[in-house]
């Protein structure tokens, strides 16, 4: 069993931030590179199929950790805003990806260029989402930390559907990619690009010029905007589960292997997909659809290659 996806040429990966960094890992920069190196190679193999590649990625765990770092320095050097932790996380990761990509295609006998873009996206400051923190970074807490975290810190904390806690910061909706032309051309020229790390360090407009405005946009939201922009056909969203299923979590969960836009709009629309979570990625792969995407493939990198002859992920056509 085939899953069809091979017959297109472009592809977009967004890899999802705890693809790299485990929720159990102890995030050493050594173990992170392990699972990059884990992550990308599913990838490879498509590269050497002639296929024209494109990876965005998170960075919740690692933009978390960063502001975690920031905070418990400020008595000695001075402090950075949420925006320049997004672009510092990217700086890093797109080093992480872009290693084990160039060193993975070395072993394939594969000499191909491979490029990281630093990427700004525009997100308009008065999205209502500035005031509505959504956006999961950093550790997992258990319910006293978090209490305590909150109040010593400020922090807003939500409860994941595990039990365990996380921060949560804004996270407005992309409007515009600055890059996204540069982007396309290093596409059409045959090089290998990571671009819109972490979602895009979120910029707004201001004149005739761009500022850093502090909050985190969702990578999948980010993905599906470039993906329209510059004209990618197939868009696979590795993450941390091997398909989508109904009722995650719970005794009736039921994987969804092939769906179409409209069905799985109405699940959305009927509250099964909790923003944080899953919700995003959805919601970016119904947006992709609309924009002329040919088809959305949502599940991990472990299990890519069985994905690939359609024997587990969840797959959304129009």
């Amino acid at each position: 069993m085939q899953s069809g996806i091979l017959k297109y040429e472009r592809f977009l990966f967004a890899l999802g931030g705890n693809a790299i960094l485990k929720k159990d890992d102890s995030g050493t920069f050594d173990e992170q590179l392990r699972n990059t190196y884990t992550s990308v190679s599913g990838i490879v193999d498509l590269i050497g199929r002639g296929r024209k590649i494109v990876i965005t990625h998170g960075n919740g765990p690692q933009v978390g950790n960063c502001l975690i770092r920031v905070e418990r320095s400020s008595d000695e050097i001075p402090t950075l805003p949420l925006f320049a932790c997004v672009a510092e996380t990217q700086g890093e990761m797109g080093y992480m990806i872009g290693q084990a990509l160039v060193n993975r295609l070395n072993d394939a006998g594969l000499k191909l260029p491979v490029a990281t873009v630093v990427t700004q996206v525009v997100v308009n400051p008065n999205d209502p989402m500035m005031k509505k923190p959504t956006k999961p970074v950093g550790p997992y807490y258990l319910k006293e930390e978090a209490v305590e975290l909150g109040k010593s810190r400020g922090w807003i904390m939500k409860r994941l559907p595990d039990g365990n806690y996380r921060r949560i910061v804004a996270s407005p909706h992309p409007e515009d990619i600055v890059e996204a032309e540069a982007i396309k051309l290093l596409i059409d020229s045959g090089v290998v690009v990571i671009a819109c790390g972490g979602g895009g360090i979120p910029v707004y407009r201001k004149n005739n010029s761009y500022i850093g405005i502090d909050a985190v946009i969702d990578k999948d939201r980010a993905s599906a905007l470039l993906a329209k922009k510059v004209g990618i056909e197939v868009m696979v969203i590795l993450t941390s589960v091997d398909s989508v299923y109904l009722d995650f979590g719970k005794i009736t969960q039921k994987a969804i292997n092939e769906i179409s836009i409209k069905e799985i709009k109405e699940y959305f629309d009927g509250g099964h997909f909790p923003a944080g979570s899953m919700g995003p990625k959805i919601e970016a792969s119904i947006d992709f659809l609309n924009g002329g995407g040919k088809v959305v493939l949502i599940t991990s990198p472990q299990v890519f290659e069985k994905a690939l002859k359609g024997e587990v992920g969840t797959f959304i056509y129009p």
